[in-house]
């Protein structure tokens, strides 16, 4: 492995592990985590922690408060009991909220896409928010919902069925999900091409499923056997099936015939994808700040709240191990591999010519957001970008941001790197901080509490530094944030906006980038050869 010590750079060999965990296997762990806070996700180091100091109910606090509580006197307080809300104070309700409902259909088919859910709980949201509640049978594939914005690119994943028994090719692929009209057609490929109808006993079907919208398609299937390609069999662009080359090669192959195979189990009864990173990795001798890595390496693209999916998936490699094959102190993680829904992301840790350390994926783009689109992670979405009748002002006008609610005093973070152009009063907009970020980029967050301290005009901030907190001054009906987004001057909606990357690697840090891949990828290769060569010498 390669590091930066001075102005050289230094090959070391390096001891390494790879573990593949498949996150609905049930694994359990006896070590403590923390639990799920968006803060502390999305934040950097010790945000979470400065947040909670020196604020309480959106007043600044000097000094030590101590707190006691004390049981209601029932039997002594004096109010007035009411089964209802008399004529008077209905009208009232009915004015005072009368101005901000929707009028007509219009209006709702209008509403922008968001999930409000990404990145905190939300019941009780908006009309379009998404639960994600979803039951299915047990032992059943579920093929991954597209995205509800017109994308229907196509997602491509692999199953691995190991054959323990001679069984007839359909039944082998009934019996793992794929009913007769899918798989119908492969299986009597298979079947003319073998020249028997039966798969034996220590085979393995490596099938390649396309998922366009709610279609699956089978384009590929390969058969091995005792670790040795038989054939493989794909749809060509006539939907003939033909002949083809092997895929390459992988690993789980020879898995497939592991003795202790994970117990399927009903969704329902499936961690949250936040427990099941951090049950597998532990699981798997992984240290805490090694998964915690590994949590904000994933934060932009997966929902933590959500439950996992049979078919999620980690892959992890890291050097120094112990003697029990768990990282050590010196260990690093080099590579990560997540299947999430079918979509498939791979980063690698790379150290850059100034010494800082990143992860980036296969072409040198940084898994970091340029920007964040929701800078108050606890917070609840309430009010998309677009025309809307005002809630004070009571006329038709143009909402040229997004709003977020969330109790007085909650934290507010940057959405990224950048420079405070102004921080104070600006009239309906309250307490208003803006920071300007590369390439013309500037982002506003309104009707703050409190400005933290520190965010004054010319300060540098880094992404998920707290900069203030959640309040309702200037022209605002309750706490929230009204967060804006300006590219060249022009206010845009920061929920559909195509958003650049972080930071890309250019000129020589590239090209020793991309030899670094190429070491972690051989390493990688290397491993799955010798993996199926001792499964084959195990079957024989």
């Amino acid at each position: 492995m390669v590091s930066r010590v001075g102005d050289r750079d230094v090959v070391r060999t390096q001891p390494f592990v790879q573990v593949k965990m498949a996150l609905a296997a049930g694994h359990t762990t006896g070590r403590d985590y923390p639990a799920f806070d968006p803060l502390d996700v999305f934040a950097e180091d010790g945000a979470a922690v400065t947040a909670t100091t020196g604020l309480i109910y959106g007043a600044k606090v000097e000094s030590e408060v101590s707190f006691r509580t004390v049981d209601f006197p029932m039997e002594t307080a004096s109010f007035e009991e009411r089964s209802g809300l008399s004529a008077d104070e209905v009208e009232s309700v009915v004015r005072a909220t009368g101005a901000v409902l929707s009028e007509g259909a219009v209006q709702v088919a209008a509403l922008h896409y968001v999930d409000p859910e990404r990145f905190g709980q939300t019941l009780g949201g908006p009309i379009n928010a998404s639960f994600g509640v979803r039951i299915v049978p047990e032992n059943v594939s579920v093929a991954a919902r597209m995205p509800l914005d017109g994308d229907m690119s196509a997602a491509f994943s692999e199953d691995i069925i190991p054959g323990r028994a001679d069984k007839p090719i359909i039944v082998v692929f009934k019996e793992n999900g794929y009913g007769e009209a899918l798989a119908g057609g492969m299986a009597a490929a298979i079947a003319t091409l073998l020249e028997v109808p039966t798969l034996k006993e220590g085979s393995v079907l490596r099938v390649g499923v396309e998922t366009k919208g709610d279609v699956n398609r089978i384009l590929r299937a390969s058969v091995y056997l005792r670790g040795s390609h038989i054939m493989t069999i794909a749809v060509d662009d006539r939907e003939q099936y033909v002949p083809a080359t092997e895929p390459e090669i992988s690993s789980d192959v020879a898995a497939a015939f592991d003795d202790t195979p994970p117990v399927a189990r009903v969704r329902g009864d499936l961690p949250s994808v936040y427990d099941g990173i951090y049950r597998a990795a532990y699981s798997y001798g992984m240290s805490a700040a090694m998964t915690k890595t590994l949590v904000k390496l994933l934060a932009a693209d997966v929902d933590f709240q959500s439950r996992v999916n049979p078919a999620d998936r980690i892959e992890c490699f890291f050097s120094q191990p112990d003697d029990q094959d768990s990282a050590s102190e010196d260990s690093e993680l080099l590579y990560v591999k997540s299947t999430f829904g079918g979509n498939t992301r791979t980063f690698y840790r790379f150290q850059m010519a100034d010494g800082a350390v990143d992860y980036f994926d296969e072409d040198g783009r940084s898994a970091k957001q340029f920007l964040l689109r929701n800078p108050v992670p606890n917070g609840k979405f309430r009010s998309g970008f677009g025309a809307r009748r005002h809630p004070i002002l009571g006329y038709i006008r143009m909402h040229t941001g997004v709003d977020w609610s969330a109790p007085r005093g909650t934290p507010i973070i940057a959405s990224g790197n950048g420079t405070v152009e102004t921080a104070g009063w600006s009239g309906g907009y309250g307490r208003q901080t803006i920071i300007r970020h590369a390439n013309g980029y500037e982002t506003s967050y309104n009707h703050q509490s409190g400005i933290a301290r520190g965010i004054v005009p010319g300060a540098r901030v880094r992404q998920g530094q707290v900069i203030g907190y959640v309040g309702s001054t200037g022209l605002a009906t309750g706490d929230h944030l009204h967060y804006e987004l300006m590219v060249n001057g022009v206010k845009v909606d920061p929920m559909r906006v195509r958003l650049p990357v972080g930071r890309v690697l250019k000129g020589e840090e590239l090209v020793a980038f991309m030899k670094e891949r190429e070491r972690v990828d051989t390493l990688l290769r290397e491993e799955a050869v010798d993996s199926l060569k001792v499964a084959e010498a195990s079957a024989r």
